[in-house]
């Protein structure tokens, strides 16, 4: 039988065998923290434990806070997700489909149709990321052009590899989404986040650029050794970026990012405070991509940033949210969404149960199976211990209560 302790035991003994340098998982229901946990230091060597207020890169779980963003402008009738892209950012008109080479010359073609806001936000404009595409990676080698975390204005050269609406590719959309935001919103991501989202929400440490504390407090990103030991690196993406990665940007302590999770999980509201009308948080939740699906599997194209990554079968995607249409046995419930971040950040948020939850390191590369398989196995310990709580009460990692439920 999985305890709270037992919860606690799977962070630990996964820094102990060397699966991941360290970990911070955090979980909430509609009412508050449920759960928090931490194993292992900042950095090897240095002595300084991680936790729920250390800051980690979230890469891609920034892309639901601007798909949020997006969302917002939805309701204020200021954006249409069904115009096309171009109606905001015309240069996007000028993107071409990439069907391969001629020697190390790019053959491209007109795309088929235009795509629309709403294809950006699923993921289904054409758009990929070199990491999951050789033919995208091969591109950015033979043209010189930077991927995103140069912070570049020329990765939006980057063509499409489909037309839009033929399939889900996984890619720089949300980077493009957050453009649109600041064309329709007249203000520019970063300071949407922070009027209409970070502030509302009492979010005070997720940001674009760290401060000198902030960088004193972030853990850096680990790459295995020859003997297979962690050891830290400087790599980061760019600190004077040309515009606001929508797609990939922030920063954020644990702490912060499940105040955002809870308000999904609410509905759109948060102490008061009003993100997003139910209605418009129930349709990120539903199918948007109909007879489509989220690849199954995606083989790697840059071995040094991720790992092959199998996601399995039937999976759906919402306004920004990966879906799981049927229950994950002693997990999530189905209807759930999710996302991740490249440098093996992965946060749920289950309507169903009433429960939200995220796990933290700081590692590459991506999905590499030693360190993914720490996130269903938190998981599966987390809703283990749920079931054995008494409903009145909540605990954190020391074991205290946290409150009672009203």
């Amino acid at each position: 039988m999985a305890t709270r302790r037992g919860v606690d035991d799977v962070l630990q003994a996964a820094v102990d065998s060397g699966d991941v340098p360290c970990v911070v998982a955090m979980a909430g229901d509609r009412d508050g923290v449920i759960y928090e946990g931490a194993a292992g230091e900042r950095a090897p060597g240095s002595g300084e434990p991680v936790g729920p207020d250390t800051t980690f890169r979230i890469a891609s779980m920034t892309k639901m806070v601007a798909t949020v963003a997006a969302l917002q402008l939805v309701e204020r009738g200021t954006l249409d997700l069904d115009d096309d892209v171009e109606t905001y950012l015309p240069e996007f008109g000028e993107l071409q489909v990439l069907e391969g080479f001629d020697g190390d010359t790019p053959r491209l073609r007109a795309p088929a149709g235009k795509a629309s806001v709403r294809h950006l936000v699923t993921h289904t404009s054409g758009l990929t990321y070199w990491f999951w595409n050789a033919d995208v990676a091969r591109w950015h080698e033979v043209t010189g052009i930077p991927n995103v975390l140069s912070g570049s204005m020329d990765i939006f050269k980057a063509p499409l590899v489909a037309d839009p609406g033929a399939r889900l590719e996984y890619g720089i959309n949300t980077d493009w989404l957050g453009r649109v935001v600041e064309a329709a919103g007249g203000q520019s991501l970063r300071e949407h986040f922070e009027e209409h989202i970070l502030g509302p929400l009492g979010m005070t440490s997720m940001t674009f650029l760290l401060d000198d504390a902030q960088r004193e407090r972030c853990v850096p990103i680990h790459l295995r050794g020859e003997d297979g030991a962690w050891a830290a690196s400087d790599i980061d993406w760019s600190q004077q970026p040309e515009w606001w990665a929508g797609g990939h940007g922030l920063y954020s302590t644990p702490n912060d990012y499940l105040r955002f999770q809870r308000m999904l999980l609410n509905g759109g509201t948060l102490d008061g405070a009003q993100i997003l009308s139910r209605a418009t948080v129930e349709a990120a939740f539903r199918n948007q991509i109909g007879e489509l699906e989220f690849p199954a599997a995606i083989a790697t194209a840059d071995p040094g940033s991720t790992a092959d990554f199998v996601a399995g079968p039937g999976l759906k995607w919402g306004l920004g949210l990966l879906l799981n249409p049927e229950d994950q046995p002693g997990m999530r419930a189905a209807g759930s969404g999710a996302w991740a971040g490249l440098f093996n950040t992965h946060f749920w948020v289950d309507p169903a149960s009433g429960v939200t939850g995220a796990i933290y390191t700081q590692s590459l590369p991506f999905v590499e199976p030693r360190v993914f398989a720490l996130y269903p196995a938190f998981e599966q310990a987390l809703y283990a211990s749920l079931a054995e709580e008494p409903v009145d009460r909540r605990f954190t990692r020391e074991g205290a209560p946290v409150e009672e439920r009203a």
